[in-house]
């Protein structure tokens, strides 16, 4: 069914959509669920974490429904240089009737980054691959355009600021697609607004790089994108509306104060919220000097103060349920941002038989969800205590530590000059190596394979070593608990229209 689109040549005009779902972990918020979510009036998001990856894997899998080919079609369709490149990516990873379950994925290369040469001046420029770029801006536009698919609907797309080297390709193929709101999270976003307003035009968009090791003379590292260079050019797309995922009234009021940084307006995340959270204001330590999550009332943001910067928000954080939404809007939000109880429902892309045990032991208060410095990006991971994923110790002592999809790396100059990269989660000698610090090692594990394993794409290695999962989630499992009381005798989970049909009542 093709797509029902407004003209874009008008503003939209349309109201914000009161509930939002999630842009949750690696494929846990799918276009499937998103596509639902939006024709029910709410806003559907995406997670944009890890797709051009994620499609690969789904293409080796034999590319179910033909819906990443399809999606191609129409990316080449509307941008014809990109049809031979996009070609070349499906003969490379399609697999007819999938790869054998005990064979192991083909890797995407990595996202090493080349300078780009003839700019003048200390600041420098630096882009992947070229199949990398494509494969990037293809992946992200096919999911939006696979949620927007067949209704007039919001869609909108979660990004992680700490994954930066990808974003920018990522951001331009969201766009492309239609993209109504750009969420994200995960450090201050101040650069978004301006890439955003420079992509809807095809034109090129910088995104700075944090460089450890950097002297002032040597002036500020950009991953760059640049549409001219592969091809894509034609009449302007519409441009999204950009929220920033914030925790703080400090940094929403930094933000709103500058017109280049100005977002549409924001999602206020508590310290209740699954993933990556804001360090707490007060840092404790225990006696190896590894830091201790710990938030206190100190760390809830002014939500009174954020209303008064006079710009849309939604709040998140153990908001999913009727009387939470009340609340929210009796605050002066615009509405709320659900996670954990969309993680648990029927449509997420959690792996099934994963989502049943964690919903299982959410209902029989088994299920422990503790604050972790488990990610390698330095900021608290909630992590979900189910057996047999990284967050049993046995698990974690188990597997050896592999950088192979390397998302979360930090960059750094080498002692020649060059750009380098490192993960606390890599080998503990590949990272000392590097410069690393063996202490920031400690607890650390490779959220890339474990988010990827807990979507159902694990990587099988060469001895037939399996990845294991890591599933994170929030605090409140109240709403699931009571709509899975609802669910008739032999029905194992909700659906997401269940939970967005209870949430409206708060409306």
């Amino acid at each position: 069914m093709p797509h029902a689109e407004l003209d874009k040549t008008t503003p939209d005009i349309r109201p914000d959509p009161v509930i939002i779902s999630g842009g949750m972990g690696v494929h846990i918020s799918c276009w499937q669920m998103a596509r639902i979510v939006s024709m029910m009036g709410a806003l559907g998001v995406v997670s944009g974490t890890a797709l051009e990856i994620v499609y690969p894997r789904i293409l080796q899998n034999g590319d179910p429904g033909g819906h990443i080919r399809r999606a191609f079609d129409e990316l080449t369709r509307r941008q014809p240089a990109l049809g031979e490149p996009l070609s070349r990516l499906i003969e490379k990873y399609y697999i007819k009737d999938g790869k054998a379950a005990d064979k192991p994925f083909k890797s995407v290369p990595f996202a090493k980054l080349s300078r780009i040469e003839g700019h003048t001046g200390p600041d420098s420029f630096w882009e992947s691959s070229r199949e990398l770029q494509v494969l990037t801006i293809a992946a992200n536009f096919a999911e939006v355009w696979l949620a927007k698919e067949g209704h007039e609907g919001f869609v909108g797309i979660n990004f992680l600021r700490k994954v930066e080297r990808p974003l920018p390709w990522a951001l331009y193929g969201a766009i492309l697609a239609g993209v109504d709101y750009v969420l994200v999270g995960a450090g201050s976003p101040p650069e978004i607004p301006g890439m955003m307003e420079s992509l809807s035009a095809h034109q090129p968009a910088s995104l700075p790089l944090k460089v450890h090791g950097t002297r002032s003379d040597r002036g500020e590292f950009f991953v760059t994108v640049r549409p001219e260079t592969l091809g894509c050019c034609g009449a302007g797309v519409k441009q999204p509306r950009f929220l920033a995922i914030v925790s703080s009234f400090g940094l929403a009021k930094a933000l709103a104060s500058d017109p280049k940084s100005r977002p549409y307006g924001f999602v206020v995340e508590g310290p209740q919220a699954g993933g990556h959270n804001a360090p707490p204001a007060r840092m404790r330590f225990d006696e190896r000097g590894q830091q201790i999550v710990e938030y206190t009332t100190q760390d809830s943001a002014d939500i009174e103060a954020i209303a008064g910067l006079g710009l849309p928000f939604w709040l998140a954080g153990s908001y999913a349920s009727p009387e939470r939404l009340r609340e929210a809007l009796g605050k002066g939000a615009t509405g709320v941002q659900i996670g954990t109880a969309a993680a648990l429902s029927g449509q997420s892309g959690m792996e099934p038989e994963l989502r049943r045990r964690a919903l299982q032991m959410a209902l029989r208060n088994e299920l422990v969800v503790t604050d972790t410095m488990v990610s390698p990006t330095g900021f608290p991971f909630k992590v979900a205590h189910i057996p047999g994923t990284i967050s049993d110790n046995a698990v974690y002592l188990g597997r050896k530590r592999v950088c192979d999809i390397c998302l979360l790396q930090t960059n750094y100059i080498t002692p020649d000059g060059s750009l380098g990269y490192r993960c606390p989660a890599e080998p503990v000698s590949d990272f000392t190596a590097k410069g690393g610090r063996e202490q920031n090692t400690v607890g650390r594990a490779c959220l890339c394979n474990g988010l990827l394993s807990a979507t159902g794409l694990a990587q099988i290695r060469a001895d037939g070593y399996v990845e294991p999962p890591i599933v994170t989630l929030g605090d409140d499992f109240q709403t699931a608990r009571e709509l899975f009381s609802l669910l008739p005798p032999g029905q194992e989970t909700y659906s997401i229209g269940k939970l967005i049909l209870l949430l409206r009542r708060g409306a």
